[in-house]
């Protein structure tokens, strides 16, 4: 039988009739400022890719569970719902555990257990037999415990623990002489360096360049490197950059396949074993619930990346203890992706994607170099200066992105919820501060302090007056720029300024257009003076008349190059908004 492709019956068009078909619709604006986008890991992403751009890439030839594991460990797609349990006593986190499983949970990581000997392990272990456990935060005493637990009481399903095995390379390898094959203890914090900054490239490069540190010290000591690779696990924070979390996942564990080969082990020991979390960093107080749908694409990023595990985390997370209801919309996200949205049926559907696999390609080697800038220092643990000065740097543009509004967080820094209150809902001991929203908080915070104390917020009138398509925008604009700090916003239409003038404001915002700033601002400020009211007076843009309008007394600009974080506490101080 013969087959005819789908696509068979229309012409061919070249990438040449593509460009010229953009150029024409462009009208001569800039290609590269239009349509390219430029990337934090330093990559140019074209408006679109074709066959010919993965001609020649590896591996696209190789299935799902072959090497190098680009498209991932196994042939199928599926994957562990892992539950965070808080709970300190054995016995309740056990009860915790018990329900969370029972509730669609596959996997059970105990954050604060405490286990002071064999029977709180017994005790936290108890009919989970067919469940594998997670031990976080382990440290040498409680996996000597458990390997003498386990000793004497095996397990059906595996064990596993986060133990850094490069904090003390002697213990780990006098571990790995008496390892059990059901037991994964040590673990690359690949998530860490997510948190304080590190884009794609450098996760990858950074964490690869701890585990090659790892497989090179447990080398040193005698311990097979076959051993060892089975040994080590990697946990990774997925962030917002869909495709390029997605990416990051492929690229690694191709990069540690390699790697592991390198050191002379057989293929099948370069299967990296990934536990992903959803990114902390990115998760706000205010608009939390926003936090479910951030959630929600990255716990897609991960699986479509290829992990064996998955934690999605509470959308309260950021400022409260989660609760039961915000632990069942995290576990039944992923409940969702498996069962309804059919996301485990496949292995890798993002394969043969000309963006996905350029994107792979990009970060594997990228990834690479990054790695070799650390081995040229001495490797990871000598490297650590330089493993800091970049986090820093990257931290520091993250940062900047964030307070200009160029990296938009919905209902924070953007959008804001001007009638949201967040103070009396932060739980002591649980406001996390290492986030990228952190300083928009406090702004937000500080103004709500203000007004539970003084009962009065301040109010800011966007004066909508003149040119009608440009007092619209403005008035939004402005909008979101004060609603960023909590501030009450009044938008409202004027004939004349001496209506402006007898409003009822802490700060008249002017929305006009350029052109009727200047006598628009000349009357108002006539008016005020008249009136005997020291309201200060704002315009949205930055007209050319600015220099005028500052010299009759205008108090402020704001625009798309004001840096609002700056501007906000300015005017906080002004407006009496103090600790």
């Amino acid at each position: 039988m013969t087959t005819v492709p789908l696509l068979a019956e229309f012409p061919a068009v070249s990438t040449a009739a593509w460009e010229e078909a953009i150029l024409k619709d462009l009208k001569g604006a800039d290609y590269a400022k239009k349509l390219l986008w430029q990337t934090e890991e330093g990559m140019a992403v074209r408006p679109y890719y074709r066959a010919a751009d993965i001609q020649g890439l590896p591996p696209l030839d190789a299935a799902p569970g072959e090497f190098p594991y680009a498209r991932g460990t196994q042939a199928s797609g599926d994957w562990r719902i892992r539950e965070e349990i808080d709970a300190a006593d054995p016995e309740e986190a056990n009860r915790a555990a018990l329900s969370a499983v029972v509730a669609g949970a596959e996997e059970i990581a105990y954050l604060h257990a405490t286990v002071d000997n064999s029977s709180d392990l017994g005790l936290l272990l108890a009919h989970l037999q067919e469940i594998p456990v997670h031990f976080a935060g382990a440290d040498e005493a409680l996996l000597t415990r458990l390997l003498e637990h386990l000793a004497k009481h095996p397990r059906q399903a595996g064990a596993s623990a986060d133990f850094d095995p490069l904090s003390n390379p002697d213990f780990a390898a006098a571990l790995l002489g008496k390892l059990p094959h059901t037991v994964l203890p040590f673990a690359i914090h690949a998530q860490s360096f997510e948190e304080k900054g590190a884009n794609a490239v450098e996760e990858i490069g950074f964490t690869l360049a701890a585990g090659i540190d790892y497989l090179a010290a447990m080398q040193q000591r005698g311990v097979a490197i076959e051993s060892a690779a089975r040994a080590v696990s990697f946990s990774f924070a997925i962030g917002a950059n869909y495709f390029f979390q997605i990416a990051k996942l492929r690229a690694f564990r191709s990069l540690w396949a390699r790697a592991v080969e390198s050191f002379g082990a057989a293929q099948e020991c370069g299967k990296a074993r990934i536990h992903a979390r959803t990114s902390r960093w990115n998760k706000t107080l205010y608009d939390a619930h926003v936090n479910i749908l951030r959630a929600t694409t990255e716990a897609m990023s991960a699986v479509l990346g290829g992990v064996d595990s998955l934690t999605v985390a509470p959308f309260d997370e950021p400022y409260k203890q989660p609760d039961e209801a915000s632990r069942r919309l995290a576990r039944n996200t992923q409940i969702l992706l498996k069962q309804e949205a059919l996301f485990a049926r496949v292995a890798d559907p993002g394969a043969g994607s000309y963006c996905l696999e350029s994107i792979t390609d990009y970060l594997a080697r990228a990834g690479w170099k990054s790695m070799q800038s650390l081995e040229a220092a001495g490797g990871f643990t000598q490297a650590q200066e330089l493993v800091t000065a970049t986090l820093q740097k990257s931290l520091a543009a993250r940062d900047k992105a964030v307070a200009q509004r160029r990296r938009v967080f919905t209902g924070t820094n953007q959008y804001a919820n001007r009638n949201e209150r967040a103070l009396e809902r932060i739980a002591a001991g649980h406001f996390s501060q290492d986030r990228a929203t952190w300083a928009y908080e406090q702004l937000r915070l500080l103004t709500e302090r203000h007004t539970a104390k003084t009962q009065k917020t301040p109010r800011v009138v966007l004066a909508e007056i003149g040119d009608l398509k440009m007092r619209g925008a403005r008035s939004n604009f402005a909008a979101n720029f004060f609603a960023c700090a909590g501030f009450d916003i009044v938008t409202q239409r004027f004939d004349n300024a001496g209506e402006i003038a007898a409003a009822d404001a802490d700060v008249l915002v002017l929305c006009s257009s350029d052109a009727e700033y200047l006598p628009l601002a000349e009357a108002l400020l006539a008016e005020l003076k008249a009136l005997r009211k020291p309201t200060p007076v704002v315009v949205a843009g930055n007209p050319e008349s600015a220099q005028q309008l500052t010299a009759l007394g205008v108090a402020d600009f704001i625009h798309i190059r004001s840096n609002p974080l700056a501007t906000l506490a300015q005017w906080q101080q002004r407006l009496g908004v103090k600790e």
